[in-house]
């Protein structure tokens, strides 16, 4: 990372600019905020660093002909013995029915899932891993496994620890770009002012 001609904004060879130290501090001050101008420059580059992530998880999936959710449907279905409702999908993957409805449709077309009469409730339909699908999963882990260890390889034993940790409890604190202002009176989040 270095800074760019202005001194303002950090960049480096992968990434859009993001902000420095100095340029959120200002735009605290512009705006005439009291809050921590460390703690917002850390949660910008989190984003930042998320959305670059996200982009390049869809790269890396594209390579087996998948798309991200496309492999985590595939791989929760692995988890889960071959069989789920569409409910349980989307719970378990965190997002609506309606798009766990479209993966399933891409991943019936392209032979990886099926859907049939649930073994356990026969009212409902069941997706089901099929051989295609799992046969899919099988012949990607050696490249997609290596991959993800690569991504972390420069930090240590002891690193990766502290950054799940750390990770951990920032994704608790993801709610608040998310409620509603004055939702909670926890220190640190959103107060209607």
């Amino acid at each position: 990372m270095y800074m760019t001609n202005d001194k303002n904004v950090m960049t480096d060879s992968h990434s859009l600019a993001v902000p420095s130290l100095v340029q959120t501090k200002r735009q605290i001050e512009r705006y005439g905020l009291d809050v921590d101008a460390q703690a917002v420059l850390v949660a910008s580059r989190l984003m930042a660093a998320g959305a670059k992530l996200e982009h390049a998880a869809e790269v890396h999936f594209s390579r087996f002909g998948l798309s991200t959710g496309r492999y985590r449907l595939l791989a929760d279905l692995e988890d889960h013995q071959g069989e789920l409702l569409p409910s349980q999908l989307a719970e378990h993957l965190g997002v609506t029915r309606a798009t766990v409805t479209g993966l399933i449709d891409n991943l019936e077309r392209g032979g990886f899932v099926s859907r049939r009469t649930s073994s356990k409730d026969g009212r409902q339909r069941s997706v089901i891993l099929t051989e295609l699908g799992a046969n899919k999963l099988r012949d990607m882990a050696s490249e997609h496994f290596d991959r993800l260890e690569a991504m972390v390889g420069l930090l240590t034993v002891e690193e990766r620890s502290v950054f799940l940790d750390l990770l951990g409890r920032v994704t608790q604190g993801m709610s608040a770009l998310t409620e509603e202002p004055g939702a909670s009176k926890r220190k640190g989040s959103i107060q209607k002012g």
